[in-house]
């Protein structure tokens, strides 16, 4: 069994785009060309503990939406 593989395949560019978003906020400019060895540990998990937050955060907000009908 594979790991890691796309439910939704079409939804890998919007997620790229994002971790290059909360990169750059982290103030890690180039994140997409640079190489992720080179980043501490804390620097890489940054990136994907904000992305986590911020995708809990946008589900919750459409979930207290959706409620409010």
């Amino acid at each position: 069994m594979a790991r890691n593989k796309a439910i939704v395949p079409e939804a890998r560019a919007a997620l790229n785009s994002f971790k290059l978003e909360i990169a750059n906020e982290l103030g890690l400019s180039n994140y997409d060309s640079i190489d992720k060895g080179n980043l501490t540990s804390r620097q890489n998990g940054y990136v994907g503990g904000y992305m986590t937050k911020r995708l809990i955060e946008m589900a919750e907000r459409q979930i207290a939406g959706q409620s409010g009908k």
